[in-house]
């Protein structure tokens, strides 16, 4: 048996600020740093054997994944061996990007904003929809670079964001386009994927 743990960094501090963040590079908030911090000790207590770590480019997920390693006592196996790629980056908000999402729900309308942010396929101005995350970069880079890792039996680490980790739960067959939106994902919770000759067993939270 071998595991899949999807981590969405930290808060943010524009998670905190209730902003649209997308594409911008913002850094963790102490909590945030905290959160990682417990996702590590969790999963060090889990006893993963952790053969490959692969990161977005984004420095939330990028510190989240550090910290993490940190309290695994892992920092020295993956030094310079972490793999990072902007196709497990988070959704691009586009022009909603940096805005509250309060404000911009009074400005465009709750109806407008809440299909920007939950529909699938509707992509908010000069932004991603889900199901372009999901077809165009985070599911092929899935399928084509990490995949292939699961069904040879190793353990993965995956440092990534909210949107990018819903695409690969539509990628990996346990999430569809209509039920993805009920699929919650806290920052700083590990969710594990256990797998059997590349058959997932099953899945949940690793909570404290």
């Amino acid at each position: 048996m071998n595991y899949l743990v999807l981590l969405r960094h930290g808060q943010s501090q524009w998670n905190l600020e209730n902003r649209f963040t997308g594409f911008v590079d913002v850094d963790l908030t102490d909590l945030g740093r905290q959160e990682a911090k417990e996702a590590g000790q969790r999963l060090k207590h889990a006893d993963f054997d952790i053969d490959v770590v692969f990161t977005s480019t984004q420095k939330r997920a990028i510190e989240t994944t550090d910290i993490v390693l940190k309290e695994c006592g892992l920092t020295a196996k993956f030094d310079g061996k972490i793999i990072r790629h902007d196709d497990l980056r988070e959704r691009g908000y586009g022009d909603l990007q940096g805005l509250n999402k309060a404000e911009t729900a009074e400005k465009y309308g709750k109806e407008q904003v809440r299909i920007w942010r939950r529909s699938y396929d509707t992509p908010p101005p000069g932004g991603e929809s889900l199901q372009m995350v999901v077809e165009k970069r985070t599911g092929p880079y899935f399928e084509k670079n990490i995949r292939p890792l699961i069904n040879e039996g190793k353990n993965i680490l995956i440092g990534a964001h909210g949107n990018s980790i819903r695409a690969m739960l539509i990628t990996l067959g346990v999430e569809t386009p209509d039920t993805i939106n009920d699929a919650e994902i806290p920052t700083g919770v590990p969710l594990v994927f256990e797998f059997d000759h590349g058959k997932i067993l099953k899945r949940y939270f690793l909570e404290s």
